[in-house]
């Protein structure tokens, strides 16, 4: 769960970076890296609910 964890960080991460390169100086790259890191966050976030559910019911 710790590894899930990291990697969530790590795509929040990159997710802000981009999304601010994007916002602020109209990086056009940025902004599809931006939705990538999202698209992929959208994934781990529904892989950590499912394994924090397990996690509970033990």
């Amino acid at each position: 769960m710790e590894k899930l964890v990291a990697t969530i960080k790590e795509q929040i991460n990159a997710f802000v970076e981009n999304a601010d390169l994007q916002v602020n100086k109209n990086n056009k790259a940025a902004g599809t890296r931006a939705r990538k890191a999202a698209l992929e966050l959208s994934k781990l976030l529904k892989e950590f609910r499912k394994v924090s559910v397990e996690a509970a019911k033990k």
